[in-house]
């Protein structure tokens, strides 16, 4: 059991639950937390050990999508133009699972959902709970054309998940860089709302806020940081791209709240590309063990916290990394080794520059004054 911290820093509340068939969660929201990956992979084909170039446009497939130019003072053409670019990469994703009933009897329990392929070998990126338990898993492209989806790997904690389809000529999406996001900058979900024949759905909107974190329901744990966006985001739209007006994914759509207007949320691309990297190319990254949050200056007023930057761990996985050097919840991190950590990203950004089995000094401040501890980091646990 991990140890948690009581009153989660939950700033709304919404009842927890799944729309039945569309994937789509209800959430609450919090702060935002840096969240510590666990993949889960199933049987699947074995994927091509060639390396994937993620964040540039594969040269050797004849439908690649380049990148859209950007716009300039036509904001109706570049809407169109974006989704001329992307849409062709957006796939229908079909699931069929059977499920126990009240009798004990197998039941069909049938889904839709979204995807967009970032590679020519046939990879699709999706969300974790659009595929979660298929037994079967259908993928349509525009054109017509339907394959047998493979899962190639999940990550529930992060709600991403890699598809393989097997086909040739197959259009592909540019992935951006997310960390280029701003508050107010314009951008489109494509996907497949509600299942409803002629194709993908196209909606705009803006970045409403960034680093945000939800929480699908009492008990599980909070999925972040994620971008939030106006852009209509409804049943069937899971797993779609949400993409700049240069024509580049910047996100996975993931969910909405659904007792509000205008709060969807998507899965950063980078993070996306962090878990297509450990599922395809096995490269390793260094584990804390901490789900946290950003502190605030309005978050430390509220709580009455002691200082007013730093990340405030929330939960410590037990028998982690940051709990075998002793780490708590209520700590908050303030440095990790030469670097001053002022919310969840400086953290992210400082745990990329290591490996697994290195030594860091993290500076948290406890119970009034600042504490160095040393912790051996881990390997985020994949399975391939």
């Amino acid at each position: 059991m991990r140890r948690s911290m009581i009153g989660a820093i939950a700033v709304i509340a919404f009842l927890a639950g799944w729309i039945a068939g569309s994937g789509c969660l209800r959430v609450r929201i919090a702060a935002s937390p840096t969240q510590s990956a666990r993949i889960i992979a199933t049987a699947a084909p074995t994927p091509s050990t060639a390396p994937i170039t993620l964040g540039s446009t594969p040269s050797r497939s004849p439908s690649v999508i380049p990148p859209a130019p950007a716009p300039g003072s036509d904001f109706a053409t570049a809407i169109e133009s974006v989704a001329a670019q992307v849409t062709p990469a957006v796939v229908y994703v079909a699931t069929r699972a059977i499920v126990p009933s009240l009798f004990g009897f197998g039941q069909i329990q049938q889904g839709v959902g979204s995807g967009v392929i970032f590679d020519p070998r046939g990879y699709i990126l999706t969300n974790d709970h659009v595929i979660a338990g298929a037994q079967e898993i259908l993928v349509v492209l525009g054109d017509g054309r339907q394959f047998t989806g493979h899962v190639i790997g999940r990550s529930p904690v992060n709600d991403i998940a890699v598809v393989k389809i097997d086909g040739d000529n197959l259009p592909v999406a540019s992935l951006g860089d997310s960390d280029q996001l701003r508050v107010g900058q314009w951008v489109v979900a494509i996907g497949n709302a509600l299942g409803l024949e002629g194709g993908p759905t196209v909606t705009a909107g803006v970045v409403s806020a960034l680093s945000r974190t939800i929480t699908p329901g009492p008990g599980e744990p909070a999925i972040g940081p994620l971008i939030q966006t106006d852009a209509a985001i409804n049943p069937g739209n899971s797993g779609g791209p949400l993409v700049n007006l240069a024509g580049e994914v910047v996100g996975i759509n993931s969910a909405k709240i659904q007792t509000a207007e205008g709060i969807g949320f998507a899965i950063p691309i980078n993070k996306a590309k962090e878990i297509v990297q450990q599922l395809l190319e096995a490269r390793p990254r260094a584990y804390l063990g901490i789900t946290s949050v950003s502190v605030t200056p309005a978050l430390a007023a509220a709580y009455g916290l002691p200082v007013s930057r730093g990340v405030l761990v929330v939960d410590v996985e037990a028998g982690g990394p940051a709990d075998q050097a002793g780490i708590q919840p209520g700590d908050i991190i303030v440095g990790f080794d030469n670097r001053t950590i002022t919310n969840a990203n400086d953290l992210q950004a400082a745990l990329g520059t290591h490996q697994p089995g290195d030594q860091v000094t993290v500076t948290v401040h406890r119970g009034g004054r600042e504490e160095r501890l040393t912790v051996t980091l881990g390997v985020a646990p994949v399975v391939q």
